[in-house]
């Protein structure tokens, strides 16, 4: 059985030992393990990364290259594709696609790159149980881990989770282990891999360049299978205007 990592206010600051190059926080509320908390100060800190309120990236693609932009305190979205669009608005997720070119699901996809490429950020979000989870191992090297789950309500699939696993002398995120239980709702045992390695200083925040999927049998990972790459990234002081996330006039929501 997994154990609760306590938490409690802590005003103290984190010291971070043995890489001294990690930026010192202060008055972090310590609703985060320590960690946890050391993960997110080895990427630039969770408090200068809440000091952005626009994140715009582009994936590269032969057919459709994806330009994505987030409001990151109201977590509206907008992606934009050469035959489609589709965003979330604050309250629905609509889709625009004239041609009926898009085939995917859109309620699943318009934040799912988001979350993938803010890691480890998104882990910092409301409604998120920390507890302990094993090691993870590859290529003779063992990087210690958080496993992530959901309180009831909280998002779309409150069921996911999620296992993050770092580099034991830098703190900075290796591997994200993560579960869907979209649609089905129910609780699942298959944990897909992601690698990150290959991470980008943007504004001082360490952002990934690609992430790598890879087989696996349980947590025995094997060979890459498919990377995403991420361009033209951006971090922003400023909000774009309300209407960016709007729905256009053609566009039509989606249940």
């Amino acid at each position: 059985m997994a154990l609760m990592f306590a938490c409690k206010t802590d005003k103290r600051k984190v010291v971070q030992k043995p890489t001294d190059s990690l930026v010192v926080e202060t008055n972090l509320q310590s609703a985060y393990p320590k960690d946890v908390l050391k993960v997110f100060v080895a990427h630039g800190g969770l408090d200068s990364w809440k000091s952005f309120k626009t994140l715009e990236f582009t994936i590269p693609k032969t057919d459709a290259p994806e330009n994505q932009t987030i409001a990151l305190k109201s977590r509206k979205d907008k992606i934009t594709m050469p035959k489609a669009s589709m965003g979330f608005d604050g309250s629905e997720v609509w889709l625009l696609d004239e041609g009926a070119s898009y085939s995917g699901d859109a309620i699943f996809y318009h934040n799912l790159m988001f979350y993938f490429f803010a890691m480890p950020f998104v882990l910092a979000d409301d409604g998120i149980v920390y507890s302990e989870t094993e090691p993870l191992e590859f290529e003779g090297k063992s990087y210690p881990g958080i496993r992530i789950s959901y309180n009831s309500g909280i998002g779309t699939s409150p069921k996911d989770e999620y296992f993050m696993h770092y580099n034991a002398e830098t703190f900075q995120m290796q591997w994200l282990g993560y579960t869907v239980t979209y649609r089905s709702g129910e609780v699942s045992d298959n944990v897909k891999w992601i690698r990150y390695n290959d991470w980008a200083n943007v504004e001082g925040i360490q952002l990934p360049q690609s992430i790598t999927w890879h087989a696996y049998e349980g947590r025995v990972i094997g060979e890459p299978k498919n990377t995403v790459v991420f361009e033209d990234v951006s971090l922003s002081i400023s909000a774009k205007p309300e209407d960016h996330y709007a729905k256009p006039e053609k566009a039509k929501f989606v249940n």
